[in-house]
């Protein structure tokens, strides 16, 4: 996808340096680096170990809204430690797709949770996840 880097939030989130083992690029975002939409509204990310370290230093820490767990803010950038009831964040992190350098989360466990989520935007998502998996 040309553009990818020229977008803020990734360049955002090259600048903080982060070990590229210790997150993954979940929510929207992961639809944005597919090509499935043209721009996403923040960048949700899952963080452990030395990436979860450094944006702890970084930004005040609270607990998540919608999922388990606790986030840090910075600007357009959601971290997160954890991520819904049911997911492992080793095993998204672990098995996520490395998409233009940088690991993002499997579509189908996106699909899953704005499935859950159920709200009209997440669901135009869930339809754009299943034209996707349909081309192939």
């Amino acid at each position: 996808m040309n553009g990818f880097w020229e977008h803020e939030y990734f360049r955002a989130l090259r600048e903080l340096d982060l070990p590229g083992e210790d997150f993954a690029v979940t929510g929207s975002a992961v639809l944005f680096a597919h090509g499935l939409i043209d721009d996403p509204r923040d960048l949700d990310v899952l963080a452990r170990n030395g990436a979860w370290e450094r944006v702890r230093q970084l930004g005040e820490v609270k607990p998540t809204k919608l999922a388990e767990g606790f986030e840090v803010a910075l600007g357009n950038l959601q971290f997160l430690d954890s991520w819904f009831p049911g997911w492992e964040t080793d095993e998204l992190i672990d098995g996520a797709d490395v998409l233009h350098g940088v690991r993002f989360v499997r579509l189908e466990v996106v699909r899953a949770t704005k499935k859950q989520l159920g709200r009209p935007r997440d669901l135009v998502h869930v339809e754009l996840i299943d034209r996707k998996v349909l081309e192939k």
